[in-house]
């Protein structure tokens, strides 16, 4: 690759979340939604692209606004948001993209002649009498739809189903014709919602929403977000339309249920709700997925792991870690930005961003969280703020090879120091004394780091708020 890949894998500037990845000839394209730095809602901006060539994943370019949100009829307007989305190649060659405004229940359609291009609205998923589908009596509510096409037929899943809600009972399978659009076979339910999973194997991890499909050998791989919220679950089956089984967790986004290196149950991250997909590139598979940024729910980013799929289809679920696309640990030398880290926490444990304040979502200010300055889409690379007495911050992995000094670059009203371990519990092998700054200063201490794969850990203990933008390995 030209450079390394860290997570978040684009930008730090860019806030991309529910990203669906797709290989569209030699390069994978990653279709989301698109939320706004401080943004006060979900996916208050449009429909952006990116991509990256399939022999180098550091490589991400910008493609552009590929579709407005007032590109809709129904929102001509603005006042709704464009949610989660997904594309799919239909038997004419064109690409389709599918998607869900905030405010209605129908699932409209795009269409352009390239992964990457202008989109132009095309339709609505529509039963033959040309009745939308969602709005017929009797059709539960479309949400987040997934695609697949395989020859004349596209499968669309769709679903959206919270704890307790008798009226939804699970997500759905839709077979569509070769024009993209109409139903040539009704939805049928794939998975049982919270209310109707006794028994089915599903009990603990339902279906609250986020579907997204891939096809595996002979298998069916449905994913989705369970109603714990924070992590993504899979279900193979095989036949596109039924038969799906529970089969496990493949990654939380506070990293809850791993027991390798702490607690199972300990959370490592200010988890949230989450959404993404897999994806196969030069051999390896990938679960793409996304953290929150800024202290809410509202300014989500896109990450990536490798995953590895078992002789037996299962797949173990996986670390949240800085290197994600990488193809293995970062070189232990030089400089690295604070907002790839994968782990941050402090003293009170904490599974979810922010908190419920009425209609909305609060700070905790005990919590240390990852910020940017400027307005949204100013290129301003993240840091790091909020760091008080006993917040951490973690980094996985580097491989590291003589390491006898680190440096950090710190600013705010803080006076204490920055304690440096390799594992959140573990032995601390040095401080770094910081002072008040109102600007970027740096501070190092020869700190030796053993030699071989390590995590690295930040804690902060001292008096003040500390703003951690970068740390240095030499």
């Amino acid at each position: 690759m030209k450079k390394q890949a860290f997570n978040p894998y684009l930008p730090s500037w860019e806030y991309i979340p529910d990203g669906e990845p797709h290989v569209f000839e030699d390069r994978v394209y990653v279709y989301g939604s698109h939320d706004r730095f401080n943004g006060h809602a979900y996916c208050l901006n449009d429909y952006v692209c990116w991509s990256a060539p399939t022999d180098d994943l550091s490589d991400w370019r910008y493609e552009g606004v590929i579709y407005k949100k007032t590109d809709d009829p129904f929102n001509e307007d603005g006042s709704m948001c464009l949610y989660a989305p997904d594309v799919t190649k239909g038997p004419d060659g064109r690409y389709y993209l599918y998607y869900v405004l905030d405010k209605k229940s129908c699932v409209s359609v795009a269409v352009c002649d390239s992964p990457a291009g202008k989109y132009e609205f095309y339709g609505y998923v529509q039963y033959e009498d040309g009745s939308r589908l969602g709005e017929r009596e009797g059709d539960e509510p479309q949400f987040d739809p997934a695609v697949i096409t395989e020859g004349d037929c596209t499968y669309l899943y769709t679903g959206f189903c919270p704890v307790g809600d008798t009226g939804r009972s699970g997500p759905m399978a839709t077979v569509l014709g070769p024009d993209m659009v109409t139903i040539q076979k009704a939805p049928a339910f794939i998975a049982p919602s919270e209310p109707y999973s006794a028994g089915s194997g599903f009990e603990g991890h339902e279906f609250f929403e986020a579907p997204s499909i891939r096809k595996v050998g002979q298998l069916y791989y449905f994913v989705y977000s369970s109603v714990v919220f924070h992590e993504l679950c899979y279900a193979v089956s095989e036949y596109p339309d039924q038969g799906f089984r529970f089969g496990g967790v493949i990654v939380s986004n506070n990293d809850l249920h791993i027991d390798t290196y702490k607690p199972a149950e300990k959370p490592m991250y200010y988890g949230g709700n989450n959404h993404g997909g897999m994806v196969q590139v030069q051999g390896k598979w990938y679960i793409f997925y996304h953290r929150q940024t800024n202290g809410t729910s509202f300014s989500r980013q896109t990450m990536a792991e490798e995953i590895e799929i078992l002789p037996d289809g299962s797949i173990p679920q996986v670390e949240m870690t800085s290197c994600g696309l990488n193809g293995g640990p970062l070189v232990g030398r030089g400089e690295y930005p604070a907002y790839i880290a994968c782990n941050l926490f402090c003293d009170v444990e904490s599974s979810y961003t922010g908190g419920i304040a009425g209609n909305g979502f609060y700070v905790d200010s005990r919590c240390p969280r990852i910020t940017q300055d400027g307005r949204d889409g100013d290129e301003e690379q993240e840091y790091i703020m909020n760091m008080t007495d006993s917040a951490t911050c973690g980094f996985k992995y580097f491989d590291c090879q003589n390491v006898r000094r680190i440096g950090i670059r710190v600013r705010g009203y803080c006076k204490g120091a920055f304690q440096v371990k390799t594992s959140w519990d573990g032995e601390v092998l040095g401080e770094i004394p910081v002072d008040f700054t109102n600007v970027w200063k740096e501070y190092s201490a020869d700190i030796t780091i053993p030699d071989g794969l390590q995590s690295l850990y930040f804690t902060y203990r001292g008096s003040g708020s500390a703003a951690l933008s970068s740390f240095y390995l030499d």
